[in-house]
């Protein structure tokens, strides 16, 4: 049984992952010299940085702006896909506060302690929510008999690495020692995410070991996103000018706005880079028609090269995001079923 302290904000303590609308102009030293000509920009558009002006209208319209023309084109939602699942909210401690996670359980399963899928939402590390992958954390927990833990985390550009990752990592690190306090199973724990969040889940197995933290036994890749330098990849550069779901525009603004001055070698940015010797099982899905998907194969080939072991899965001409709405497309549903039969081992099944 759930606690009900788990359930609220504890007093003292703050939802870092609230949304929140940080002034471009509180990043400046009031002294500053040029702060005259600053205030006049700000005089004269809202918001005043060029960062948060560029990523306002993608938030506005992520998921959509509303308008829905064609009532055949309107998939089902997540309650409707997959129903037999029960929804619970939480908020787990992170280094400044909590993070709003929702927790995912099949119905019908009672307090029994089940494996668990701590699960990060996609979105480009600057958009997004829980809420948005409601179908996909529904999905894994049904198809996996699991514990789904779908953590949010706080987003760039206002928080630049390492601030999500470290939000993704404290709810991992918790779980991994909580568990049982969400009648999860503490010895069956794995990471996934789609996106952006399957880089967080690449990373998590690379700083657990670094921190001297228990690493996942398994890591699910969903539009899997293993490396931020996109150019050096033939897929990139042949797909991604004039990408619909991932574009060149997009993907060079989302590096700047995460990555910041940070390497983007760095193994916690681009696991690929990483040492993967150890590395546990993980499954690998991209679309043939993803931009990231060259990095995404090689990632597993690295992973393979170090001694470890992948499951992939590359559906021909499916994009970036396939696996999202459901009934959309047939490989959808084949994903998470090749998701399901490699976490089947996993959990001792």
């Amino acid at each position: 049984m759930v606690r009900d302290s788990l359930r609220v904000v504890p007093a003292g303590s703050v939802d870092v992952t609230a949304p929140v609308t940080i002034d471009g102009l509180s990043y400046v030293d009031p002294g500053d010299p040029a702060m005259p000509m600053y205030r006049v920009i700000a005089n004269n558009r809202s918001p005043v940085a060029l960062r948060d002006l560029m990523i306002a209208p993608v938030r506005s319209g992520y998921i959509g702006d509303g308008r829905q023309p064609d009532p055949a084109l309107v998939p089902a939602s997540g309650a409707e896909a997959v129903p037999g699942v029960a929804v619970d909210q939480v908020y787990l401690p992170v280094r400044d506060g909590v993070a709003r996670c929702q927790l995912y359980r099949p119905i019908g399963s009672g307090e029994t302690p089940l494996p668990v899928i701590v699960y990060y939402h996609g979105g480009g590390f600057t958009v997004g929510s829980s809420e948005d992958c409601d179908f996909l954390a529904r999905k894994l927990a049904d198809t996996n008999d699991a514990l789904v833990v779908s953590a949010n985390y706080r987003s760039a550009p206002e928080f630049m690495f390492p601030v999500p990752l470290d939000d993704a990592f404290d709810v991992y690190r918790w779980v991994t020692e909580h568990a049982a306090e969400l009648d999860g199973d503490p010895t069956h724990v794995v990471v996934a995410g789609d996106s952006a969040g399957s880089n967080f889940a690449a990373a998590i197995p690379l700083r657990a070991r670094d921190e001297g933290v228990r690493v996942p036994d398994c890591v699910v890749m969903l539009g899997a996103f293993a490396d931020f330098q996109f150019e050096r990849w033939p897929s990139f550069l042949a797909l991604a000018p004039r990408g619909i779901v991932y574009d060149m525009a997009f993907a060079g603004f989302i590096r700047g706005a995460y990555v910041g001055t940070q390497r983007w070698d760095h193994p916690w940015v681009s696991p690929i880079d990483g040492d993967l010797a150890g590395y546990p099982l993980t499954v690998v899905v991209a679309g043939t028609h993803d931009p990231i998907v060259d990095s995404a194969r090689a990632f597993a080939d690295r992973i393979r090269a170090a001694g470890g072991r992948t499951v992939d899965y590359f559906p021909e001409g499916m994009p970036h995001g396939f696996y999202f709405f459901p009934g959309v497309h047939p490989e959808e549903d084949i994903a998470y079923r090749v998701v399901a039969e490699a976490l089947r081992d996993v959990f001792g099944r």
